[in-house]
């Protein structure tokens, strides 16, 4: 017994150190392990950070894009309520009479302002004439019920004409600039409106099948009005060479003496007389542009002449739309 004793201490010290360094080793195992794992989740915690600021970038752009777009249609309602202040205004001060009867001297004062708001008018009663219309050709409506909204069209249309001319009185230059339109609709201005020949190349397509009396009737009416669309540029040519010429000739001279004055002043009085032949340009070419309708409802069916005036309506209205697009797009 007592020979034994000795060994069993020997065995259960080395057991132990085994063990101490089996789980030495272990331990050191686990913290590496756990070193690795902790530097991968780093890197993954990078990423998902870069993806999650990049994500909050796009959105932020994302919002001030919105935020653009939005106070531009706010800035633009606001600008029409300003408009429609200053027309009340103007109209209690007497410088506006909106009332039957002659309008030759209605638009006194800030004449392109009121123009503008009388065309905005003018557009949404058009668009409201326009759905119905459209309501009632998908809704197979009689030609005599479709006879009544064409006519309305018709008429509404002749009256935009007699907006023109007496805005045309008033500030003919704001007519020509076309700034009451859209941008895209000022790129195919001509002499204040749309030119008449265009229309009917689009109406063509359009309206198809027509009738070869049809057909010939509006390539004659198409042929009439680019002859007399020629004849008015070519006048609006000659008055531009003539105006150049007028302006450009003579000069104060540096002495600035009694009778220099009076020449320039001769001159301006000359080229005013020139430019008052503009507002008649103006009323050609609408006139122009008015009989092209005329004729052109006389030429097809009440159910055509609906589905040509929906066709023009929806150019021009597309247009209005590109140009809607075209101001609110990104810019970066």
């Amino acid at each position: 017994m007592a020979d034994t004793s000795p060994k069993t201490d020997i065995s259960t010290d080395a057991d132990t150190d085994e063990k101490s360094q089996r789980f030495d080793t272990g331990k050191s195992n686990a913290v590496a392990a756990s070193d690795s794992s902790d530097r991968s989740k780093g890197n993954l915690d990078q990423k998902t950070l870069r993806r999650l600021a990049q994500n909050r970038e796009a959105a932020r752009k994302s919002r001030l894009r919105k935020k653009a777009y939005v106070q531009q249609l706010e800035s633009s309602r606001l600008k029409l309520t300003q408009l429609e202040q200053e027309l009340q205004r103007a109209r209690q001060q007497g410088i506006f009479i909106s009332s039957s009867g002659d309008q030759s001297h209605s638009m006194g004062g800030n004449g392109a302002m009121t123009f503008d708001v009388e065309y905005a008018r003018w557009l949404e009663e058009q668009n409201r004439q326009i759905n119905e219309l459209r309501t009632a050709v998908n809704s197979h409506a009689s030609d005599a019920e479709l006879r009544i909204i064409v006519d309305g069209v018709m008429a509404h249309y002749d009256e935009i004409f007699r907006l023109k001319s007496n805005a045309a009185k008033t500030d003919v230059f704001h007519l020509l600039s076309g700034m009451w339109k859209t941008p895209a609709e000022r790129c195919f201005l001509w002499l204040g409106g749309f030119r008449s020949s265009e229309i009917l190349k689009l109406l063509v397509i359009q309206l198809e099948p027509l009738t070869e009396q049809q057909l010939v009737g509006i390539g004659n009416l198409q042929q009439s009005s680019q002859q007399a669309e020629d004849a008015l540029s070519q006048g609006m040519e000659a008055l531009q060479q003539s105006l150049a010429e007028t302006l450009s000739t003579g000069s104060l001279g540096s002495s600035g003496s009694s009778g220099n004055v009076a020449n320039y002043m001769g001159q301006m009085a000359m080229a005013m007389g020139k430019l008052g032949t503009l507002e008649g340009f103006i009323r050609q070419a609408d006139n122009l542009r008015q009989q092209t309708l005329q004729q052109m409802h006389r030429i097809l069916t009440t159910r055509q002449s609906a589905r040509a005036l929906l066709a023009i309506h929806d150019y021009f209205s597309r247009l209005r739309a590109l140009s809607s697009i075209w101001l609110a797009r990104p810019r970066e």
